[in-house]
């Protein structure tokens, strides 16, 4: 077979891959959830003012994301339904923002949360103050027998988001930037099981902007400038996990000019293995006997090993967009906490990765 040989042009290419194009902002509580609450104020509506400054910044400095709030006034929203609101929308990010608070005035300053099992009381504490949420709920099945228990925060953290990576790294640019940005202090980056972040199927952070038990930030929360102050220092840190996220999922396509056609030899190109994308749905310390009758519900089934814990998964498609009807399929089927993993060349990936490589062709 005869080829074309081709001279590269180093100075034209252009560069398409994984964009960060919807972000979900969630303002915490509402409605008759207050939330925690100051001498002067309460965290429902700090938290959502907060939220529609940030969106504003989103809107009007980058117009090509697309930003969707999962409340917009003063209304009650269902922790599940945060998360559904996200997913149905395809989000890309999802910032759900808070205020603290303690039995002590002197504890101050910002902290950033992710989906994960807890290192120490304090976060465990700020999980269960935010999770009580659902006392204002009558819906169980969707929480599966969450009791606000510390057994059941340790079964929480066993479901641990695919996109964990990402999501440390925007929490972590956002406890720089209100540092830097904000002068507040930031207190770090910790994990925690937030009923609000379990369900959502792209990286998710949770931000608690400060503590309304003290006095002296509580008043800067409140104020007009405070609240300015941390809406920006998120907003910065959204643009530049942005800028990061895509450069480095880019795909760089190089524009090729057809030096001379003096034919060359071409070899046939192996196929390369395509992406495989899966849907897990279940997790066990122990190997499941009998899997075609304790999942017959679901088709396709099988596993992988990671850490001593046995993840089951179903289907194999090489299009995430047809992976994402197949976890509706598994979901509708009582798995509601159901996500798509992906694999190449037998070997567990990030999604943002596994989309790269789909687009390219690889």
């Amino acid at each position: 077979m005869l080829g074309i040989a081709i001279l590269f042009s180093a100075s034209a290419f252009a560069q398409r891959g994984v964009k960060i194009s919807t972000v979900v902002i969630d303002a915490g509580h509402g409605g008759k959830d207050p939330g925690a609450s100051g001498k002067h104020s309460q965290e429902k509506t700090i938290a959502l003012a907060i939220a529609l400054k940030l969106g504003h910044y989103i809107h009007e400095y980058m117009p090509g994301v697309k930003v969707i709030y999962t409340r917009k006034t003063d209304r009650f929203i269902p922790l599940y339904k945060r998360a559904e609101i996200a997913n149905k929308n395809h989000a890309d990010l999802f910032i759900s923002i808070h205020c603290n608070s303690s039995t002590s005035p002197r504890p101050y300053g910002a902290e950033t949360f992710v989906l994960g099992l807890h290192k120490n009381k304090a976060n465990l504490e700020v999980a269960q103050k935010e999770n009580a949420a659902i006392r204002y709920e009558n819906n169980p099945k969707e929480y599966k027998g969450f009791n606000n228990s510390p057994e059941s925060y340790i079964s929480l953290s066993l479901f641990q988001s695919p996109y964990l990576k990402e999501s440390l790294d925007f929490a972590n640019k956002i406890e720089h930037q209100f540092k830097a940005r904000a002068g507040r202090k930031a207190r770090g980056v910790f994990q925690a099981g937030f009923l609000v972040l379990w369900q959502t199927t792209m990286p998710s952070v949770l931000v608690e902007t400060g503590f309304l038990s003290n006095p002296k930030e509580e008043a800067f929360l409140i104020s007009k400038t405070g609240q300015t102050y941390i809406a920006s220092a998120i907003y910065r840190a959204f643009k530049a996990y942005k800028i990061e996220f895509e450069k480095e999922n880019a795909i760089v396509k190089v524009n090729h000019t057809t030096i001379h056609k003096q034919p060359v030899p071409v070899k046939k190109k192996k196929a390369k293995p395509l992406v495989d994308y899966r849907v897990q749905f279940y997790i066990s310390t122990r190997l499941v006997r009998n899997v075609a009758t304790r999942f017959k519900s679901i088709p396709d089934v099988s596993y992988y090993k990671q850490k001593g814990i046995y993840k089951y998964t179903s289907g194999h498609f090489s299009k995430f967009s047809r992976v994402v009807l197949h976890q509706s399929f598994v979901r509708s089927k009582g798995y509601r906490d159901a996500f798509v993993v992906a694999f190449y060349q037998n070997r567990r990936i990030s999604l943002s990765k596994a989309k790269v490589i789909e687009k390219a062709g690889m």
